[in-house]
């Protein structure tokens, strides 16, 4: 039996001492019994998140991550750093990266294998444009996205791994994948998976939706068999992502 799990992604979104007055405020009202939950949150938020998070099973995701160890790579962010502080999970290829700050397919996959390689749990990033929907080359572009970004990692850390499909035009515009939309990606996504590792493997990977979900339909998308749980935008941000979580 697969665990659910919902991930809050803050983005570019609340200072230092925002972070502490609402994860103070939210973390007695959150159910950890029945769901895996985790905070990605900005770099500077990171330390705090973790320290006032130390006393619950709720844990912290960065919001992207460097596959180099160390080095002259200005602004960039090491596995080995995130662990230091107690960060558990790194957002990968989300659309937003891709777009503005040019991840590629090949780039998701080098961060992909070296978070892996270093204990922390990859949440990779694969959807499609609004054209790409409707000139129904959308599975094939998700089918590309996840073979790139699994490509040559071992069948014994490919359960680690966690995928999000995110469809692009649902993210941040209000538009939501149907449920029964939602369900047809994430099941093919499965279906890729055992392609290349079997289906016994894609059985327990986990697999979830994001794009503009919130207190109102995350309930009929986590509903669905082959969703796994929800990566969550600007919904997190507020003291009703409880309600989410504890559905």
């Amino acid at each position: 039996m697969r665990r659910k799990i919902i991930i809050g992604n803050w983005k570019m979104n609340m200072t230092k001492e925002e972070t502490r007055s609402f994860l103070t405020s939210i973390k007695l009202k959150i159910n950890t019994k029945k769901r895996d939950v985790v905070f990605a949150v900005p770099y500077t938020d990171l330390d705090t998140a973790v320290n006032i998070l130390q006393d619950t099973d709720i844990l912290v995701a960065s919001q992207n991550m460097d596959y180099h160890q160390c080095g002259a790579f200005t602004g960039e962010i090491s596995a080995e750093m995130l662990k230091e502080i107690g960060v558990r999970y790194a957002i990968i290829g989300h659309s937003e990266r891709r777009e503005y700050y040019n991840e590629t397919d090949e780039t998701v996959n080098k961060k992909t294998k070296f978070a892996l390689e270093n204990g922390i749990i990859p949440v990779v990033c694969v959807g499609e444009k609004l054209e790409e929907r409707e000139q129904n080359v959308h599975l094939d572009k998700i089918r590309t996205q996840v073979k790139k970004a699994i490509a040559d990692i071992e069948i014994r850390n490919i359960q680690d791994v966690i995928i999000a499909y995110e469809p692009i035009w649902a993210i941040g515009t209000g538009k939501t994948a149907s449920k029964q939309e939602a369900e047809e990606i994430c099941s093919f996504i499965r279906y890729v998976i055992a392609e290349v590792y079997g289906m016994s493997v894609s059985e327990n990977i986990r697999i979830i939706y994001g794009g503009s979900v919130n207190t109102e339909n995350a309930n009929e998308i986590l509903s669905m068999e082959n969703i796994d749980g929800a990566l969550v935008g600007g919904a997190s941000l507020k003291p009703t992502f409880c309600e989410i979580i504890n559905e």
